[in-house]
């Protein structure tokens, strides 16, 4: 696994709900454990931001045996008015060039029809 920076204090140009977002597109099963050790936050605050994420209509999740299943609505506007008229596949998109380096590809499992273009 790659080394993590050292935290900066101060402002940051991602948040943690779209950090969190982009490891379960990452990955559609990963664990709550996971997800906090990737996006360096306590599984309670990672509880916390699917909590957020399901409340907002961007995200849903049912349960597999004693795992849960993690399905983004990828067609859904972002939230912020100066985003329009981006949508979440568009800001995961974006994620998942960055994230290129990484082993896991970016997955989107979604309930829409919409997926963003993965031709280069």
């Amino acid at each position: 696994m790659d080394q993590a920076a050292e935290p900066r204090p101060g402002w940051t140009f991602l948040t943690n709900h779209s950090r969190v977002l982009a490891a379960i597109a990452a990955d559609h099963t990963t664990r709550v454990r996971d997800i906090a050790v990737r996006c360096q936050l306590t599984e309670r605050a990672v509880q916390k931001i699917i909590a957020d994420l399901e409340d907002g209509g961007y995200l849903t999740h049912v349960r597999e045996g004693r795992s849960n299943v993690y399905r983004i609505a990828s067609a859904t506007a972002l939230r912020h008015p100066a985003d329009a008229p981006a949508s979440v596949a568009d800001l995961l998109a974006v994620l998942a060039r960055h994230d290129g380096a990484r082993p896991a590809t970016s997955r989107l499992d979604t309930d829409e029809e919409h997926r963003p273009d993965t031709t280069p």
